[in-house]
């Protein structure tokens, strides 16, 4: 257990072979890869003063730093909630409640014994849910069924697939509706969209039994103070737009239930090779908690329609066939949200999972999408802004902190100027600054400002969009030979990838692979020199702005004080941005990605956070509602199959859920283990494969330090003289997992985990070398907090062990004896941090001799892992590597960016 309070600790157990079997493949493959023939260093650029440029942003870094710490602190406290005023906004109807579709189903089966019905057994119900989740093929699984006498031994109800199909569809219900195949027709031209009825989704998800009890039905304001000063934003409910909506609803109608509809959009590949795409849309709601929304396996998202996908390269006008694309797109979107103009403004009644009844009002409130198709949800033009109506030309020049939305109304009056002549149609909505779209889908909805819906994409906008010039900028700055010298020699780590042929060779490079990037590219940076005898200050301030909006971005939760600090590190940013251009890398900034940075902190008051809004969320589900569906057609007319091969899939899904609440089964998400990798180990190996060379002494020590402790240093070093080891074998682990929990303690963010490694070299199951490898942690001195530095100190495991107990008996005969242990060697104390990019500066402690300081501690004061960035001169020294790098460089920048946790608690 943690003493910090901030997580538990996982005990490994006996080898997990197959936990590790594909870390050490890759750990073989990059020690490995680190032999590769790579380019001389060239000489390096005349050097130039850090510190002697811009010295007064030292003063503000300090101040920035003071602020970040203050931030934390508020942030670490229960919030106080402020209910929407008076009793009629989302109160139920004075009504009977109603059955849920849980105890509907279980009415309808009258084998009251039989859970798994309408199939006949658990072993029944297996083999289907197998056949249609994991089977492969409606074929094979008819072919294996026909195997002689198998269908009677295993005791199925089925004995082909077309036999299980009618089952399934006639038999099991997933609560969701029906797919609707139609033609739209436009501009002369029929257009094939498959869709569901929009009310009957949303009836779907909200009365969905999984999702009894965590519903939201009204909005509420939190506070970090009772003064109701610094607000708290997280969950959709906590934003101003439920807030604001529901007041304005309430004038019109008592009593509503806001239920708000969140729709995305995305074209995705159907096939590797060749040119099949569907386009899907989704929907959910903000009722359901966005914890809930963003995991596929919790079916918080419905696919609501497959829209045509066709790329009309018959039409050979460029600007005529994006006119017609245009159109297509809202008149099946207008077609599909229909409903929600009339539901919206009068409400429908709708029953929650647990039966009880409310009047609900589904109103459309935030679009999900990347830049494309944010302008084409908004009818506007490419390069400009989805939500201002900024100057193209001065898109990204500079930042502003509330930059005014595109005129509505304007808009609106253009748009209903299409029964009028085409030319005065075209005009209006130049004018207004939007294609010549008829009838946009949006136009029509109660409550719905367009440009207040689109919300920002951290996925397309930073990790595909600015991070991704960020790297190209770096690369052209420093050249690519050192940036990738320095990646290949970046030390292991849990929360870390190593790019062991380096980051600038790489292509097509996908939103995962940008977010490692970021984990390390402070550090690749910080101590090279620039060309013409340039500082580098400013490079390094702008590179580490924007991995600071970056990560301060990704927060679960924001207070009025972490907005502040997203804004700030934008400012910076744009501040230093001009070494880019004194280095001939850029001559403007006309990137929308960048620009869409300025609309952030709006949106995050509006709609919470951004984990509410982003498409890495949406795009998970491509794989099992596009890309997996038309694998299970034949290819012909696949989108009739694919909506047959979902609605089944659904069903499947839901009755899985199902039998779980018959059988109430309790599963539990942590588990304890106590078996050692390696027992029996002797203290000549310990010494010699751990490289633990004062095991004797910090054992002795530990003993007497623990057995008294008011004892002083000195007195210490004499008593542990007398430690005597009538044994020379333990029981050692090899690596140590953390549950990282709520690093905000909010409640809101989820639990990660992190592992530290200490083991010796060995091989993999190919006979391949694996480097030994020996972790630095964060270890909690007992004074340390939550955040902060203070109370904590760097070290690297060496050894993960436990006394034997004729040990314990020997040492420990009158009080506990202590649990597992760890042999630690020690950095240097954390002092000040640099004044230029943040990081802290630690050595490798030694004594006067030149002898690395190590102690044993328990392994319940380690926190977690902590990644290390080696400092080196201009050029990397070239005979560290990957797995050496810890051995033989002295001093280390301490990286806060290995994952989101490791952010928030090294400040």
């Amino acid at each position: 257990m943690d003493i910090s309070g901030s997580g538990e600790l996982w005990e490994d157990d006996e080898e997990e072979e197959g936990d590790d079997e594909g870390l050490l493949e890759e750990e073989a493959e990059n020690f490995a890869d680190e032999n590769d023939w790579e380019p001389p260093p060239r000489a390096p650029p005349s050097p130039s003063s850090d510190r002697a440029s811009y010295p007064e942003n030292d003063v503000a870094n300090v101040g920035i730093r003071e602020a970040q710490v203050r931030t934390g602190a508020q942030l670490r406290t229960k919030t106080f909630s402020v209910p929407f005023p008076g009793v009629h906004a989302g109160a139920a109807i004075n009504k009977q409640r109603q059955p849920t579709e849980y105890e509907c189903f279980r009415a309808a089966h009258a084998d009251e014994d039989n859970p798994y019905a309408p199939f006949l057994s658990r072993l029944d119900w297996e083999v289907a849910k197998w056949a249609k989740m994991r089977g492969p093929g409606s074929t094979a699984v008819t072919e294996l069924l026909q195997i002689k006498d198998l269908v009677t031994l295993l005791g199925l109800s089925f004995k082909n697939t077309k036999e299980l199909n009618t089952i399934i569809d006639e038999q099991l219900t997933s609560g969701r509706p029906r797919f609707i195949r139609r033609e739209i027709i436009v501009a002369g031209e029929a257009f094939e969209v498959f869709y569901r009825d929009v009310i009957q989704c949303i009836r779907a998800l909200y009365g969905d039994p999984e999702f009894s009890g965590i519903l939201v039905f009204t909005p509420e304001r939190h506070y970090t103070d009772k003064d109701c000063k610094r607000r708290v934003y997280f969950d959709m409910h906590t934003g101003r737009w439920w807030w604001d909506t529901q007041k304005a609803l309430e004038k019109l109608k008592p009593g509503a239930t806001i239920i708000p509809i969140i729709i995305s959009s995305d074209k995705t590949q159907l096939t590797v090779f060749g040119s099949r795409t569907a386009y899907p849309v989704y929907l959910t709601i903000g009722n359901i908690p966005k914890d809930v929304r963003r995991k596929a396996s919790r079916r918080g998202q419905i696919l609501l329609a497959y829209l045509p996908s066709s790329r009309l390269e018959h039409i050979s006008n460029k600007a005529a066939r994006r006119r017609v694309l245009a159109n297509v797109f809202h008149k099946c979107m207008s077609t599909i949200l229909k409903p929600l103009v009339n539901a919206g403004i009068h409400g429908i009644e709708i029953a929650s999972g647990d039966g009880v009844s409310r009047r609900g009002h589904p109103i459309f409130a935030m679009y999900v999408g990347d830049y494309p198709e944010q302008l084409l949800v908004t009818c506007c033009k490419t390069g400009t802004c989805p939500k201002c109506a900024i100057p193209r030309d001065d898109v990204g020049k500079s930042t502003e902190a509330q930059r005014p939305l595109r005129n509505l109304e304007k808009v609106l009056d253009a748009v209903a100027q299409v029964g009028g002549s085409a030319a005065a149609f075209s005009k209006a909505c130049r004018e207004a600054g939007i294609k010549p779209v008829r009838n946009p889908f949006w136009a029509q909805l109660p409550f719905v400002n367009i440009f207040q819906s689109i919300t920002p994409d951290i996925l397309h906008q930073l990790y595909q969009g600015v991070i991704k010039h960020l790297v190209a900028w770096l690369k052209d700055a420093y050249g690519a030979e050192e940036l990738d010298a320095r990646c290949r020699r970046l030390p292991p780590n849990h929360q870390i990838r190593l790019f062991m042929k380096g980051i600038t060779t790489l292509t097509r490079v996908t939103g995962k692979q940008h977010a490692d990037m970021c984990k390390c590219l402070l550090g690749l940076i910080i101590g090279l020199p620039l060309r013409d005898g340039l500082s580098p200050v400013r490079l390094v301030r702008a590179v580490r702005a924007i991995l600071d909006f970056l990560y301060l971005s990704r927060y679960p939760a924001h207070t009025s004080d972490t907005l502040a600090q997203l804004r700030a590190a934008l400012l910076r940013f744009h501040e230093n941005k001009s070494i880019f251009v004194d280095l001939g890398i850029r001559t403007q900034w006309k990137l929308p990605k960048l620009h869409s940075l300025d609309h952030y902190m709006d949106s995050i008051k509006l709609f919470g956070t951004l984990d509410n809004s982003d498409t890495q969320y949406t795009e998970r589900l491509h794989i099992d509602f596009a890309k997996n569906a038309y694998r299970a057609t034949n290819h012909k007319d696949e989108f009739p199959q694919m909506t047959a091969w979902l609605e089944r899939r659904e069903k499947i899904l839901r009755h899985d859920a199902y039998i779980q609440w018959r059988l109430e089964r309790i599963t539990t998400r942590v588990r304890l283990t106590r078996w050692p990798s390696s027992k029996g180990v002797r203290f000549n190996k310990i010494v010699n494969s751990y490289a633990a060379s004062w095991f004797r002494d910090a054992l002795a020590r530990f003993i007497v330090a623990y057995r008294d402790p008011l004892l002083t240093g000195p007195e210490i070093e004499q008593e542990s003289n007398t430690i005597s080891y009538r044994w020379d074998k333990l029981w050692v682990w090899h690596k140590i997992r953390f549950v990282l929990e709520d690093a905000q303690q909010l409640g809101v963010m989820e639990a990660g985990q992190d592992v530290a490694h200490a083991r010796p070299a060995r091989q993999d199951k190919h006979g391949r070398p694996v480097p030994a490898r020996f972790d630095t942690v964060l270890v909690n001195d007992g004074t340390g907090a939550a955040a902060g530095v203070e109370g904590y100190r760097v070290g690297r495991i060496r050894l993960i062990f436990q006394l034997p107990n004729d040990a314990c008996k020997q040492y420990f005969p009158h009080s506990v004896p202590p649990g597992q242990l760890a042999y630690v060697e020690w950095y240097t104390a954390f002092t000040q941090p640099d004044p230029v990019h943040q990081m802290y500066r630690i050595s490798r402690s030694r004594d006067g001799d030149g002898r690395l300081l190590a102690s044993v501690v328990e392994v319940r004061q380690i926190r977690r892992s902590c990644h290390l960035y080696p400092i080196s001169g201009a050029v990397i020294d070239r005979s560290w590597t990957s797995s050496t790098v810890l051995d033989k460089c002295e001093d280390y920048w301490t990286s806060p960016f290995s994952d989101e946790h490791m952010y928030m608690t090294l400040f």
